[in-house]
């Protein structure tokens, strides 16, 4: 899809609602602007959301650890010690 954009004195650029369907942005996305040979190219940023720990969540998450170790304590001792080679 092909269409002309006009930047602002200001360097606001719109992108046309056609396109931004097309591509599945939206109010808010954050895209990232690169220079190519070609010229510029825009891309959505990945973003992740942040979770901030509670200290319920922490607690959740030891427990999650302690259950972790119980489950693996009868295959660590099937297997016997863990030996490492060593560097030359």
């Amino acid at each position: 899809m092909k269409t002309l954009i006009t930047v602002t004195s200001r360097g606001v650029v719109t992108l046309p609602a056609g396109l931004r369907q097309a591509l599945g942005i939206k109010a808010d996305d954050t895209l990232i602007a690169e220079t190519t040979p070609e010229g510029l190219l825009l891309r959505p940023a990945v973003t992740l959301p942040v979770e901030i720990y509670t200290a319920e969540r922490v607690r959740e998450f030891d427990e999650s650890e302690k259950e972790l170790a119980r489950a693996m304590r009868p295959l660590r001792a099937a297997r016997g010690p863990i030996r490492r080679k060593r560097r030359a």
